[in-house]
């Protein structure tokens, strides 16, 4: 059985004055899991709180001017926050913090249950399997968290925007949705909405602020039917959905689509905010 089923690890490869490309890496489970391991970017500190103390430090990528808005970008599955820390460096905007937290090691049952950086257990690949519910709401827990020491600090939450790539797209979307506070926005990559089926008795708050989720139309991992099946669900109560195919994607990010991402952030975070936010 093959570890890539849904190990979503990034590989990356830095593209002077571009973007970076992300692949996928395939390897059977006797052969185990390769960290890539890259140097962060901006500065980097480790948050408070108790949630996050048993973590990895995050990557952070800081302001360069007055801090006015923050993004959460969550990692997939078997990744760490380095990756797309360099990701959020190369699209940032000079009033926006961009915090890119790592999961912690715990054992993965799709992995045979090999021990990995996961926001939460996957058990299988149908859309309709048995879910990790403990997992799955303990890591939106801990995002509320750092959302609520980001309003501790002046931040609040309608300046904050909630992201993520496949599993940590999913935590995303749910923490979205149950979070009864207005976020400025949501994205998700290669994703899916987990627990699905608890929805839309689960949703607290009205949602008609920004979603944006984007997938690649030849996803091999998440496969592109859920992106769909994800959005048809979220249209049902986010007023504010779209949802963007890119031909022949796999399980990966792209050019366009990180600007689609930029884009989409400056306008939902825009430098300067709202007199009534």
């Amino acid at each position: 059985m093959l570890i890539a089923a849904l190990n979503n690890r990034v590989l990356l490869a830095a593209r002077r004055n571009s973007f970076l490309q992300r692949r996928i890496a395939h390897s059977p489970v006797s052969v185990g899991i390769s960290l890539l391991s890259l140097c962060s970017v901006g500065l980097v500190r480790c948050m408070c709180g108790n949630s996050v103390s048993s973590m990895e430090t995050p990557v952070i990528v800081e302001p360069m001017g007055t801090h006015t808005a923050t993004v959460f970008f969550l990692h997939g599955l078997g990744d760490t926050g380095h990756g797309w820390g360099q990701q959020m460096n190369e699209i940032k905007a000079p009033h926006i913090k961009y915090v890119c937290p790592t999961a912690k090691q715990i054992p993965v049952t799709l992995n045979g249950g090999m021990k990995m950086n996961s926001w939460f257990d996957i058990k299988s690949l149908s859309f309709d399997s048995a879910q990790d519910e403990a997992g799955i709401t303990g890591a939106s827990d801990d995002l509320k968290s750092w959302i609520a020491q980001e309003e501790q600090n002046g931040i609040p939450a309608s300046r904050i925007v909630l992201a993520g790539f496949s599993q940590g797209g999913a935590v995303a979307l749910y923490t979205a949705l149950t979070l009864e506070k207005k976020v400025a926005g949501v994205i998700g990559l290669s994703t899916w909405l987990p627990l699905h089926h608890k929805f839309p008795d689960a949703i607290k708050g009205v949602k008609d602020y920004p979603f944006l989720q984007c997938h690649g139309d030849m996803d091999p991992m998440v496969n592109y039917a859920f992106g769909n099946m994800t959005s048809e669900k979220l249209k049902k109560f986010a007023s504010n959905h779209e949802f963007k195919t890119y031909s022949g994607m796999q399980h990966s990010s792209c050019y366009e689509e990180m600007e689609d991402v930029k884009s989409f952030l400056n306008r939902v975070l825009p430098a300067s905010p709202p007199s009534n936010h």
